[in-house]
């Protein structure tokens, strides 16, 4: 199973190379879109090439999320806590962007592993802003306490219009429910068969301590509330229940969410032991990032299945080639059997003979 980076590759190179080449005046102006629809636009000019301008613009949020001044709550805070004094917030940010942010780089810190962590931590701005409030709610649940002024179904925006819920209702678990949508047709065809084998492989000795799942038509109880949209599955719901570890469930959960729908939910469980010390980070980017993960191996099964398919259909070809006759053996072997034909005198002849 691949897990997807925090940090954008293209981002961190990009600040790694304009670090290495300060002195340089060399002017950058860098756009490009990642998954999920979060767009990046670097600048760099040549008056000031220790300034770089970084905007990000964020997906669409759906109606039940909430943002402030263009952000999820929380991000604002969150970014002065990851990055310092060497990021400066702009108001407003640029056209057509959720958020600008100045850095300078002249005030990295000497020592160059610390300066590559932090160089990696601002490649990971899209993790701190959108993971900001499921950070917040998490530190509470690490501390064993319920957030306060917190609404009992609390949206979260990780795709275009689209959204999955916190339930932070009780001070030892925190509850997270994701819709699950697949709009091609052929990823439907093939989460059908999936369904199908994971009912029966779990099973098997190996997979005995595997998370206990439920599936239904109807909505699970913790999305009571949650708008119509939300609940307008067409093809059932996923219940997980006694998570106990977090680092088993994204491999495990691949192999049920590749549904046999257009649209499901998954619904797990995560507890104080998941988001403790360095945990935090992981399951943060994980949960923000579960629907791409999951769409991303669904992807990569749909791709190993057609390569199945022609090599198949390119070894039914070949064993028809071989069924063909050789026309040359053909062609020789007419032509010694051919006659020829003679004349009556010659016929003659050859009967004196």
């Amino acid at each position: 199973m691949i897990l997807l980076q925090s940090h954008s590759r293209f981002l961190l190179q990009t600040l790694l190379n304009r670090v290495q080449n300060l002195e340089k005046s060399v002017e950058l102006d860098y756009h490009w879109v990642e998954f999920d629809d979060v767009r990046y636009h670097v600048q760099v000019s040549m008056k000031n090439p220790h300034i770089l301008l970084l905007s990000v613009s964020l997906p669409t949020p759906p109606l039940e999320t909430v943002f402030l001044g263009g952000l999820p709550f929380g991000a604002i805070e969150a970014i002065k806590s990851a990055y310092g004094v060497i990021v400066q917030i702009l108001d407003p940010p640029r056209d057509g962007f959720n958020l600008t942010l100045k850095l300078n780089l002249s005030k990295l810190p000497p020592d160059e592993e610390y300066r590559h962590a932090l160089l990696v931590k601002v490649a990971s701005v899209r993790e701190v802003v959108l993971g900001a409030p499921l950070r917040v709610i998490l530190k509470y649940l690490a501390s064993r306490t319920i957030a306060p002024d917190i609404d009992r179904l609390v949206a979260l925006v990780h795709r275009p219009n689209e959204s999955f819920f916190l339930l932070p209702q009780q001070a030892e678990k925190v509850t997270v429910v994701f819709p699950m949508r697949f709009k091609d047709s052929i990823d439907t065809v093939l989460a059908t068969s999936f369904l199908q084998e994971f009912v029966e492989s779990r099973r098997t000795a190996g997979l005995n301590n595997a998370p206990p799942c439920l599936w239904s038509h109807s909505p699970p109880l913790e999305l009571k509330g949650a708008t119509d949209d939300a609940l307008s599955a067409n093809a059932g719901f996923v219940t997980f229940g006694n998570i106990t570890r977090l680092e088993f469930l994204f491999p495990f959960l691949v192999m049920l969410l590749i549904l046999q729908t257009r649209l499901c939910v998954m619904n797990a469980a995560i507890f104080p032991r998941h988001v403790e010390g360095k945990k935090l980070d992981r399951t943060v980017w994980n949960l923000s990032t579960f629907h791409a993960y999951v769409n991303y191996h669904v992807k990569c099964s749909e791709g190993f299945m057609h390569t199945r398919m022609r090599r198949r259909v390119e070894s039914l070809i070949q064993a028809l080639n071989r069924a063909k006759p050789d026309q040359e053996k053909t062609k020789k072997a007419a032509h010694t059997r051919s006659f020829k034909r003679l004349s009556l005198k010659e016929s003659r002849t050859n009967s004196n003979s």
